[in-house]
């Protein structure tokens, strides 16, 4: 038999959040919450579940009935467990009763909206009640109730985006745990295709990232091997500034290039990818060292979003016999070179120029670097450098990685094996994911190559 809707406003200590029933033993108490009928008791207000038990589904009722005509019936989930019942008068007390554990909410829709004069005259939106508790509620699951005649305006109300809709008159248990526990599942069921929707959309930005800013390296016919490692600073991000790329023009050369452009969002995303798409073409076109780079300027200063953004690079092209390159450094960090019978290395960098889109009329020198036969150069972005060690201030710092990289070419890794320890271990210092994007790529002249 359905029991009348307990009204929280008899209950002092609803408006806290906190009801206080009679001790388990005392039979003498009245059932918290209104009269036992047949057996069973309503349970009301914050929490404390049918029957007292504190476990399963909660339900939040938000009506305005003053004839106390709406009633609702003793309510199961599905593991027999006893619903628990919450009850608002309006909105306002509404808002302060959504806490955390409520699953569901039966909204009567002829409820007034806030600031409303409590008619339906004037009021343009009969279902501005239930887009306000939409707003208020996105994670919760929301029932619709309306009058029986009134079909058409529950029908609305699933589609404006409540879960289902009930008719006033024809509330009855079995009824209305079936609808609690159907409403629940399917925005549950929601929120996993949106999550699952959110998946499938970073897979289409991951397949963007690597036609971009990793792009296909273009060395057929080099002898030279290629390796590269990318992880963005951003959280759950899978495209940062920084961009390389390397390619092997008809001469025979090879020239590579790596950079990073100031921030980590995806307006300076897309303009790594841009300042890269236009090296690449730069290169094919024959320009090399400072024509190159001030080109490169001029790009940067037409596509940036904003005066202060500026890009660091460098730029190595290696001669057709290998053994020697020409570098330039736009205020980015030197590389490493590793050569046969030597210790890895800084290659020199005193006569580096400016990051780009600093200076208008900056010059950036090409230095000659003899390589010798037999050889890995290494270049890298600064989120490679500055991540932490241990828990104090200090950096890794260009020192810090070379000793690093001597350890792991002295203990046999090259190649994918070495950026690959490079990136983790510098992780690990750190504590835990680097805040900048890192890049980082290996060329190798092996033996025998020409």
């Amino acid at each position: 038999m359905p029991v009348p809707i307990p009204r929280q406003r008899a209950i002092p200590a609803a408006e806290g959040g906190q009801a206080h029933a009679a001790p388990p033993h005392d039979t003498t108490a009245p059932p918290l919450g209104g009269p036992r009928v047949n057996g069973f008791s309503s349970a009301t207000d914050t929490g404390t579940a049918i029957g007292g038990n504190g476990s399963g589904l909660t339900l939040l009722v938000i009506e305005d009935d003053p004839a106390g005509s709406l009633s609702v019936p003793e309510l199961l989930d599905s593991a027999g467990k006893p619903i628990r019942i919450r009850t608002a008068r309006n909105l306002t007390e509404a808002e302060r009763l959504l806490t955390d554990d409520v699953h569901c909410i039966l909204l009567d829709l002829a409820l007034p909206a806030p600031g409303s004069t409590g008619t339906t005259e004037g009021d343009e939106d009969e279902l501005v009640a239930l887009k306000h508790v939409l707003r208020l509620a996105p994670r919760h699951a929301v029932l619709a109730l309306t009058a029986n005649d009134d079909s058409e305006r529950g029908a609305e109300a699933v589609r404006v985006g409540a879960q289902d809709y009930l008719f006033r008159d024809e509330l009855d248990g079995r009824l209305l745990s079936r609808a609690i526990r159907y409403a629940v599942e399917r925005k549950r069921a929601d929120a996993a295709q949106r999550q699952l929707t959110e998946s499938r959309l970073r897979a289409q930005e991951n397949a963007r990232l690597e036609r971009g800013l990793l792009p296909t390296p273009l060395l057929e016919g080099s002898p030279l091997r290629f390796a590269a490692r990318y992880r963005p600073g951003r959280s759950r991000a899978l495209l940062g500034g920084d961009f390389y790329d390397t390619v092997r023009t008809p001469d025979g050369a090879v020239h590579v290039m790596i950079g990073d452009v100031c921030g980590h969002g995806p307006d300076e995303a897309a303009l790594g990818v841009e300042l890269r798409i236009a090296w690449r073409a730069l290169t094919f076109a024959g320009l090399c060292g400072d024509e190159l780079l001030s080109t490169l300027q001029k790009v940067l200063e037409h596509e940036r979003a904003d005066d202060e953004i500026f890009a660091t690079l460098c730029t190595v092209d290696i001669a057709p016999d290998g053994r020697r390159a020409g570098l330039c450094l736009a205020g980015h960090p030197a590389p490493l070179i590793a050569r046969e019978g030597r210790l890895a290395e800084l290659l020199p960098y005193e006569d580096g120029g400016p990051a780009l889109g600093l200076l208008p009329r900056a010059r950036w020198p090409r230095r000659q670097v003899e390589l010798g036969g037999k050889w890995s150069l290494m270049l890298y972005t600064d989120g490679l450098i500055e991540g932490r060690i241990g828990q104090g201030n200090q950096r890794l710092g260009q020192e810090g990685m070379v000793d690093m990289v001597r350890r792991q070419i002295a203990a046999g890794l090259q190649g994918d094996e070495l950026l690959e320890a490079a990136v983790n271990e510098v992780r690990d210092l750190n504590g835990g994911d680097l805040t900048d994007d890192v890049a980082v790529l290996l060329l190798d002249r092996t033996p025998g190559a020409r």
